[in-house]
């Protein structure tokens, strides 16, 4: 777990450096705080169901701006492909800095390879976004990369680098670009946890071009 820690800092140091960067040349920036658990439930041999709770910690992490709940379904029809049918609750600040609450329903499908020892991964999802003053869609695809880690530096982990993008149907192009680079622990057949640095770059919201450090605990009956 000391070398876990170790990767904690030094992404948190990456992620410091870049937003005040970030900072200096635009007022769109923002450094934040994202926190999320999951559990999952198997409900047969290829079907899992999960919930998900997240805070996520804005205006340089001095403020809770985004909270969610999640609940969904992994199904496995095949060792490579996933398929997660989900519902997000999101109650979020606006811009004028007051909570708004945003139902979503997703689909998601994930198709995994190895590849000479490394995993490539595409995900693509679908959002309808049920929100004040106006019903949305979004669609989401990432590109992910992972690979085992050496024992002797950090047992039962990955590390791993995704980008993705987002088309929104309001503005009718791809808005949005989220890059992250971050380690997957896995402590046992119970728990693991995921530890990243994601920059996100957006000109359509505000703040839209965010430095974020995160963690996502994962836990599995």
């Amino acid at each position: 777990m000391t070398r876990v820690i170790s990767a904690v800092f030094l992404l948190g140091m990456l992620a410091v450096a870049a937003a005040s960067q970030t900072t200096t040349t635009t007022n769109n920036g923002d450094l934040q705080l994202w926190n999320d658990v999951q559990l999952n439930i198997p409900v047969g041999k290829k079907c899992e169901f999960f919930t998900k709770g997240t805070f996520r910690f804005g205006k340089n992490i001095s403020r809770l701006t985004d909270g969610r709940f999640s609940v969904g379904f992994i199904w496995k029809p095949t060792k490579a492909l996933t398929i997660s049918p989900y519902y997000w609750f999101v109650d979020a600040r606006n811009t004028a800095g007051l909570f708004r609450v945003e139902n979503q329903l997703n689909l998601s499908a994930t198709y995994r390879r190895m590849f000479k020892g490394v995993g490539v991964s595409h995900r693509s999802t679908i959002e309808r976004r049920f929100r004040f003053p106006q019903n949305s869609w979004r669609y989401r695809a990432l590109l992910g990369f992972d690979k085992d880690i050496s024992k002797r530096i950090i047992p039962t982990a990955k590390f791993f680098v995704t980008d993705e993008v987002f088309y929104d149907s309001t503005l009718r192009r791809f808005s949005r670009n989220r890059f992250s680079v971050g380690v997957t622990k896995t402590i046992n057949k119970h728990a693991a946890v995921d530890i990243y640095y994601m920059r996100q770059s957006d000109s359509f919201t505000h703040p839209g071009d965010l430095n974020i450090i995160g963690m996502v605990w994962k836990f599995r009956i």
